[in-house]
């Protein structure tokens, strides 16, 4: 199934292109999309080809940090009618709920998902691709418009206490530095943003309740929120919970509100269970952290839920034929072939 997002952020697009130096209308067309995703942001478009026109667009303008000056960009306006509902959400904590309920309006790839320890709250932020690495651009802008989000409840001049990406670092980290603040980390285990937990619960001074209500009445009334898939909802559920060791059908279950009996059944519905569910998330993790070379074997097992790398290793040799030392040293040899591949000529 193809992963749909809103041409939103291309809207964002034209001008940080040409002032890399670079055609946008030839960039879209290059990669087989309407010059019209430019100008209207509620068309629906193959998440893989904004990642190509984004990833394309940094190699060859060597503007690494394309992705997240768009981001830098983004305005509550741009999340279309739900931006409504979130300008008067009472409480940051209120908006994000509204973000997880209204996601299948605004992206089938974002799942967002926060946790609190002491007075420290984790925003993890997670896209759902199906391709070995989402990009470092996607991923740059998609937690820079989060930031933006965050900034619209809790005022301009607010900065997070920490950004973690799990990509590696960009040799300029000005545009980082410069949005998020000095606290920016990269080949971590999450992409997303800590935050002290007051945070989430300060009133939004402009937070009116009327609004709100009727913005998410319009909302209701215009998608159901049982429209999106129940098995894409779980395995997004698997995805932000598998790495904390919490992706047991209950916990899974409880995520998402229903009971494990009630859940299964509706998978089976479907044609699918939840271990294979599981077993898909592994495996597009597995190279997701394998490919990208910021975790270790060791590390990688943890995360998918192998008490010992033995039993990782035997999965990984069933799953893809081959040992994950060996399927790396493989994929680096790709990697490196496509490094010096040509840029996209006119």
């Amino acid at each position: 199934m193809t992963v749909l997002v809103r041409s939103a952020s291309l809207t964002k697009y034209s001008g940080i292109a040409r002032a890399a130096g670079i055609d946008p209308v030839q960039m879209i067309s290059h990669v087989g999309l309407d010059r019209e995703c430019l100008h209207t942001p509620d068309l629906r478009i193959p998440e893989f080809r904004l990642a190509e026109v984004l990833e394309t667009s940094a190699r060859v303008t060597a503007c690494h940090s394309l992705g997240l000056l768009m981001g830098e960009s983004w305005r509550l306006s741009d999340f279309g009618p739900v931006g409504l509902t979130l300008q008067h959400q009472p409480t940051l904590r209120d908006a994000l709920a509204e973000v997880e309920r209204y996601r299948h309006l605004l992206s089938d790839s974002v799942a967002t998902q926060f946790t609190e320890h002491a007075n420290i709250a984790v925003l993890r932020v997670t896209l759902l691709t199906g391709r070995q690495q989402p990009g470092r651009q996607a991923m740059e802008l998609t937690v820079g418009a989060v930031l933006c989000l965050i900034r619209a409840i809790l005022g301009a001049q607010w900065k997070p206490r920490c950004v973690h990406f799990s990509h590696a670092a960009p040799a300029d980290l000005r545009v980082h530095r410069r949005l998020f603040g000095q606290q920016v980390e990269f080949g971590c285990e999450f992409d997303g943003l800590v935050l002290s937990s007051q945070d989430l619960d300060r009133v939004n001074p402009l937070a009116d309740a009327s609004l709100a209500r009727y913005a998410r009445g319009f909302l209701d009334l215009q998608s159901p929120s049982n429209a999106h898939s129940v098995v894409a909802d779980v395995r997004r559920a698997i995805h932000l919970l598998l790495p904390r060791g919490r992706s047991a059908v209950e916990q899974v279950a409880q995520n998402l509100g229903v009971s494990p009996r009630t859940l299964q059944r509706q998978l089976e519905q479907r044609g699918e269970t939840f271990s294979g569910l599981v077993n898909q998330v592994r495996c597009e993790l597995a190279e997701r952290y394998l490919q990208s070379q910021q975790q270790s074997i060791s590390r990688t097992a943890d995360l998918l839920g192998f008490s010992e790398v033995s039993a990782f290793t035997r999965w990984f040799g069933a799953q893809f034929g081959k040992p994950p030392t060996r399927w790396m040293k493989e994929g680096r040899r790709i990697v490196s072939q496509e490094d010096v591949s040509p840029p996209m000529q006119d």
